[in-house]
């Protein structure tokens, strides 16, 4: 991967699993625990925060979690479940965690929307915590890193079936004069619920004639082999020669796998990197519910699979102490030194009037 030393190292101290604390979520929201001492009830005790959700950036909250612990406040705990955003999703409606993370906002289910609306009989709270994109990784031995350019019609032609060999034509024609192995073509996709997939189907189903699956967190894949989270797709890839498939792109450099260059709106052949991608994210306004999707970004410098990444919370919390405490940690990592890492990391921060108006947003927030 072409990666700077100061990258590198920052991918490489990440643990692979998230570390789980010894407390059980409670089923009411920023609730205390049952004196075990792990959960806080006055100023200076240690609080727990518990959140689930999507794969994606696991990576960049274990750096912002473990690192405010460490460096702002040994007292403030977060754990994190790594386990997909549709079940996260699921386990911030049940009110089993203190939030959710999500690739897909909660206001596209129309389902999820309402179960959680009849819970609680109030709208969730969505705030975007970084943004990110996708990356076409890929298996193909003599191709090194971003050797390999995908053309629109080429990379719908993967993802529908229509292509299954390396050797096809429009590959060919997409790469002159590369040296491709004349593999068969494997479609690595996620088999889990999953906004990663929310993103990709978004984009796919915007740009691609011939797909028929719709767009959302699952769907009826027409080809290809099923991987559980980002971990399980790059796993996909990694053990089969001739393998392509969607991941994070944070994923894909801490697994050194290769990258393709794709084609965007305007006909670029452009590389995926935090600066494209935030290209992309500055296309279109922010709404008011921070729903932004930008299935294809129109501008030439702006890489074409991307998305945001939003933390739902709830609008009463029954603990004061546990949720400013969240609110603390949550505002951190969208400053200064939560940017920094989420720069190291190849995510992508959020522009600094985007997070004034998250920081108004968490105003809204009742707590006891």
């Amino acid at each position: 991967m072409i990666l700077n030393r100061k990258v590198l190292l920052a991918i490489a101290s990440l643990p692979m699993m998230l570390v789980a604390t010894a407390c059980a979520p409670s089923s009411e929201p920023g609730s205390t625990g049952n004196g075990s001492g792990q959960n806080v009830s006055a100023t200076g005790e240690k609080v727990t925060i518990s959140g689930a959700g999507a794969t994606f950036p696991a990576p960049l909250f274990q750096r912002w979690f473990d690192a405010y612990n460490r460096q702002v406040n040994p007292n403030t705990q977060v754990s994190y479940q790594s386990i997909g955003s549709g079940a996260g999703l699921e386990q911030y409606i049940n009110g089993t965690v203190d939030f959710g993370a999500s690739e897909a906002p909660i206001t596209d289910s129309a389902d999820r929307l309402k179960s959680f609306k009849e819970k609680y009989n109030y709208d969730p709270i969505q705030i975007p915590m970084t943004g990110g994109f996708l990356s076409f990784s890929y298996n193909l031995p003599g191709v090194e890193d971003q050797q390999l350019r995908l053309s629109r019609t080429t990379y719908c032609g993967i993802v529908t079936g229509k292509i299954t060999r390396w050797r096809d034509p429009a590959i060919a024609a997409d790469n002159p004069g590369l040296n491709i192995p004349d593999l068969p073509v494997t479609f690595a996709h996620r088999s889990d619920g999953s906004g990663t997939t929310f993103v990709f189907t978004n984009h796919i189903q915007t740009v691609c004639p011939d797909w028929t699956s719709g767009a959302g967190t699952s769907v009826d894949w027409p080809v290809g082999i099923g991987g559980q989270g980002n971990e399980g797709v790059a796993a996909s890839i990694q053990q089969n020669e001739g393998a392509i498939g969607y991941l994070s792109y944070a994923y894909a450099a801490l697994n050194d796998i290769d990258s393709a260059l794709i084609q965007n709106k305007a006909g670029t052949f452009i590389a995926p990197s935090p600066e494209a991608a935030g290209n992309a994210l500055l296309d279109d306004p922010v709404p008011d519910d921070f729903a932004l999707l930008v299935p294809d970004p129109a501008g030439k410098d702006s890489y074409p699979i991307v998305g945001l990444t939003w933390v739902m919370i709830y609008r009463n919390y029954e603990d004061d102490a546990k949720w400013q405490a969240m609110r603390n940690v949550f505002e951190w990592s969208l400053g200064p030194e939560g940017k920094k890492l989420t720069e190291e990391l190849l995510y992508v921060p959020l522009p600094e009037p985007l997070v004034e108006r998250i920081k108004k947003e968490f105003d809204t927030v009742n707590a006891k």
